[in-house]
């Protein structure tokens, strides 16, 4: 059975007539029911009355009107889908950041896989500059780095990591309504430093406490931070999704302080402008998934 028959007997019935169907298809008048012709011999049936200029469908028409309209949408589908993998690239090149390959690529890369099968994935990781400068020089297709703006970069939020004071289990500050910033004092801190805004605002944060931090430890990995509070050596400013695990199995607690509300780690995705659009879509999808989670306070 022709498609090109089925077509144009779907869109005569949508326009209503045998001329309005030949323009859209850009068909002549007598093509289009010469196609119909053939169509009615394929199935032995006529399906139109004509009535002068008038057409309606006769009873086999209607019965045979969904399906030709179901394999008319099944045939233009696979149209798409077909072209969309004559452009899909081989290789999607992935830049992020540490803490960004740790906590969110495990999630996104195999859903990512799942929609586009064909597709390999090379991830590299590197600082958020770097990750800047080699999607800008076509070395990497999209990349999640800290808030940025350049002209000729795609850029949009991913999500935001609130940073909270973590502390060890049976630590004085769990169950205490009473503390504040200036009890910090009193304790040794692991202090995590990325260099970002939001670590700035810490700073000013320490600036201000009428005694100051005891930092006694001072790392730039959030795994080495995370493990020394899990060792009771200290505790530590740190973004949620890093500790997720161990709040849920009760290693480590979040204590909040009015001072640092609204202080996060804002990540974001980055493209090419005109590049990579369909990918870029969808891993900032299900980035949305992954801001829902760490929305509230864990």
């Amino acid at each position: 059975m022709n498609i090109e028959n089925i077509e144009a007997f779907v869109y005569v019935i949508h326009y209503g007539s045998f001329n309005k169907a030949a323009e859209v298809l850009f068909l002549s008048q007598p093509s289009v029911t010469a196609r119909i012709q053939s169509l009615e011999r394929e199935l032995d049936c006529r399906l139109f009355e004509r009535i002068g200029k008038q057409i309606s469908l006769t009873d086999d028409g209607k019965k045979f009107l969904p399906y030709a309209q179901q394999l008319l949408q099944t045939f233009q589908k696979s149209k798409i889908q077909l072209k969309q993998k004559r452009t899909l690239p081989n290789e999607l090149r992935v830049g992020c950041t540490v803490s960004v390959s740790n906590y969110i690529i495990p999630t996104i890369l195999p859903k990512l896989k799942n929609k586009y099968p064909d597709v390999n994935y090379k991830l590299t990781t590197a600082a958020s500059e770097e990750i800047i400068n080699k999607v800008l020089n076509r070395e990497l297709d999209i990349g999640f780095v800290r808030n940025i703006s350049h002209p000729n970069l795609l850029s949009a939020k991913a999500y935001e990591d609130p940073i909270r004071l973590y502390v060890y289990e049976g630590h004085p500050f769990i169950g205490n309504h009473m503390i504040s910033m200036n009890d910090i004092g009193e304790y040794p801190l692991v202090f995590f430093e990325c260099g970002s805004l939001d670590w700035m605002r810490i700073h000013r944060l320490f600036a201000s406490m009428s005694q100051p931090p005891n930092i006694e430890f001072q790392t730039d990995t959030l795994e080495t931070a995370k493990k020394l509070v899990l060792g009771r050596v200290g505790i530590a400013f740190l973004p949620s999704l890093c500790v997720e695990q161990e709040v849920k199995e009760g290693k480590l607690f979040p204590i909040q302080f009015p001072e640092i509300a609204g202080i996060s780690l804002q990540t974001n995705m980055i493209a090419l402008n005109g590049e990579n659009g369909l990918f870029f879509n969808a891993a900032l999808d299900l980035c949305k998934g992954i801001a829902q989670s760490i929305r509230e306070p864990i």
